[in-house]
C-alpha cells in the first residue's frame, strides 16, 4: 500500500494542504484498518475526520477487550505515547502509528475482492435461490437489502462492506462494526483471523449467519422470556406462528410477498405510538432522519410471526420499529 501521507511536517486535515493522492492513500489505509466505511475520493472532509478521530480514540483507549470477546491485538499498543488527543487531524505521529499497524500481520485488515461487481452479482443470485427451510428467504433478502443494499463488497473500492456504529455519546468511538452483506456485527476491533474466515471473506457464510440470527430471534425473542411487545399487544402470547400455510402447501414459507400485499397497509407518522397502547412513539434518530413511513404492510395481518422476529433482529427500541417498517416494505416491494 502506498503511504504518500508519510512526509515530514505534513498534517492532513479539513482545509489542509495535502494533495488528493495523499488523502486517498490515507483513506485507503483507514479503510483497510476498519475505520472508514467508504469514500476514497481524495477529499479530507467529515467522513475522513471522523475516521481519524475514531482511530485516535482507539489508540488512546482500545485495550482489545469487547463484550463479545477479545481482539487479537490491542490498538492502544501501537500508540507508544505518540497520540495524546482526539483531533480529527492526521499528523506524522499518527501516520507512524498507521504504518506500524499496516505492517503488523497480527492486525487483521479488511479483505478485498479482485472483482467486487462480479462477486456481488454472484452472491445475489445465490441468495435469491436459497430454499426457504428454517427461515423464509424473502425476509432474509429484505434484511440484506436494508443492511447492505445486497452487497458484500463496496464496488467503489473493492473492500468488504462495513457499517460503523457510534453509540458512545460525546466521543468519536466506533462501538461496533457490521461486516459484509448481512452486516454481522462484532464489538471488538480488530477482528480475529477466524472471524475473517467465518463471515468476512465468505459471503455465503455471512448470509448463513443472518439466517441463523433471524431464526434465533424468531425462536427466543418474539414470545417467552424476552418478548416482542408489539406481538403481545397485537396477537397475544399464544404459540409461535411459522407460516399461515401448512408445511405441505407449496406456498409454505415462500409466498411472503403476496402475504405482504394481502396484509393491507398503513401510514406511520412521527409521534405515532409503536402500537396501540405503547408508551414509546416513532421519532427520528441518529440512524433514521425521518419517522414518516407511508404505505407499510400491516405486521399483524401477515398470519405469521416473522414481522415481529425481523424487528427483534434489530433490537427492541425505537430504531427497531424503523427497521421493521423498512423490512416489511422490502418484503412487499423488492425486485431482484
Amino acid at each position: 500500500m502506498t503511504m504518500s501521507f508519510v512526509q515530514p511536517g505534513l498534517v492532513l486535515s479539513q482545509g489542509g494542504t495535502a494533495t488528493p493522492d495523499q488523502v486517498k492513500d490515507l483513506q485507503r489505509a483507514l479503510r483497510s484498518l476498519g475505520y472508514l466505511a467508504g469514500g476514497i475520493d481524495g477529499k479530507f472532509q467529515g467522513g475522513s475526520a471522523r475516521a481519524v478521530s475514531a482511530l485516535q480514540y482507539d489508540l488512546l483507549n482500545n485495550n482489545g477487550v469487547g463484550k463479545d470477546g477479545n481482539a487479537p491485538v490491542k490498538v492502544s499498543s501501537y500508540n507508544k505515547g505518540r497520540v495524546t488527543a482526539v483531533t480529527g487531524e492526521c499528523d506524522q505521529s499518527l501516520a507512524q502509528c498507521i504504518v506500524e499497524m499496516l505492517n503488523d500481520a497480527a492486525f487483521v485488515q479488511l479483505p478485498a475482492a479482485a472483482d467486487p461487481v462480479g462477486e456481488n452479482s454472484a452472491i445475489r443470485a445465490k441468495v435469491a435461490a436459497l430454499p426457504s427451510t428454517s427461515v423464509p428467504t424473502r425476509f432474509i433478502i429484505a434484511i440484506l437489502k436494508q443492511e447492505s443494499d445486497l452487497r458484500h463488497y463496496n464496488e467503489a473500492d473493492s473492500y468488504v462492506y462495513v457499517g460503523l456504529d457510534r453509540n458512545n455519546a460525546g466521543t468519536q468511538q466506533v462501538t461496533s462494526r457490521g461486516y459484509g452483506i448481512g452486516q454481522f456485527t462484532i464489538f471488538h476491533h480488530p477482528p480475529r483471523p477466524d472471524e475473517v474466515t467465518d463471515f468476512m471473506d465468505d459471503p455465503a457464510k455471512n448470509v448463513s449467519k443472518a439466517q441463523k440470527e433471524l431464526r434465533e430471534k424468531y425462536d427466543h425473542f418474539v414470545i417467552g422470556g424476552d418478548t416482542a411487545s408489539d406481538r403481545i399487544a397485537e396477537i397475544g402470547n399464544g404459540p409461535l406462528r411459522i407460516c399461515k400455510y401448512a408445511s405441505t402447501d407449496p406456498k409454505y414459507l415462500v409466498d411472503c410477498r403476496q402475504c405482504a400485499i394481502d396484509a393491507g397497509s398503513r401510514d406511520i407518522h412521527q409521534g405515532d405510538p409503536y402500537y396501540a397502547g405503547a408508551e414509546g412513539t416513532m421519532q427520528p434518530t441518529q440512524y433514521y432522519a425521518s419517522a414518516e413511513y407511508p404505505n407499510i404492510p400491516k405486521r399483524e395481518s401477515f398470519g405469521c410471526d416473522w414481522p415481529y422476529a425481523i424487528r427483534r433482529y434489530n433490537g427492541s427500541g425505537v430504531n427497531s420499529y424503523h427497521y421493521q417498517a423498512r423490512i416489511l416494505r422490502n418484503v412487499r416491494d423488492l425486485v431482484l
